[in-house]
């Protein structure tokens, strides 16, 4: 892929192929890599994917998600109703730590409390994700560590050794510094979901 519209061409195919995602009303802008996804979906799920799709597709550098959930008339719920669902999906996600919790307002749920990894905030916002009624999530989950950045710096290089995501002699250095983690190098090609 190198071409502007080549690109734009196969991000649509690849939304219209997905059978998770109703690309009726969905634009597709593409800038050098850089795609933007403008329009409207009926779901939160759909939201997601839709952006997973676009990143799927060779020469695609970002997606910037730009759709809108508009929900169908018979998924709207009330704020109460929403904000109630989505604390029992958090109470029954045994991944989910106790404290984490959602409030909702108008389909956008917002989600607190704090957690001592970043596995558990991913799964508190995948536990209400597909809910219906959700138009949106932030997450304002406060993640604690209390790790030294010496610990910190092994176990981001030791999870990368385990999991093969860089070649044994890549040039990639892990620096661990209060709550930031930097990593620095070259990798063959970019990887999603770390």
């Amino acid at each position: 892929m190198g071409t502007t519209t080549d690109i734009r061409d196969a991000v649509e195919a690849e939304l219209e192929f997905d059978p998770l995602v109703d690309d009726a009303d969905i634009h597709v802008v593409n800038i050098n890599g850089d795609v933007a996804l403008n329009g409207t979906v009926p779901s939160y799920p759909q939201y997601m994917e839709a952006a997973a799709a676009a990143q799927r597709v060779a020469g695609v550098r970002n997606v910037h998600n730009h759709l809108q959930v508009v929900l169908p008339d018979e998924n709207y719920r009330d704020d109460a109703m929403l904000t109630t669902a989505a604390n029992n999906a958090l109470t029954l996600n045994v991944t989910v730590p106790d404290g984490v919790e959602a409030t909702a307002r108008d389909g956008n749920l917002t989600l607190t409390g704090t957690v001592g990894y970043g596995t558990e905030r991913a799964a508190a916002e995948l536990a209400v994700a597909g809910l219906t009624g959700v138009r949106n999530i932030k997450d304002d989950i406060d993640i604690s560590y209390d790790a030294d950045p010496v610990d910190v710096t092994w176990f981001v290089q030791n999870a990368l050794d385990r999991n093969a995501l860089v070649d044994d002699d890549s040039d990639v250095s892990v620096d661990a510094s209060g709550n930031t983690v930097t990593l620095r190098g070259h990798v063959r090609t970019q990887c999603h979901g770390l």
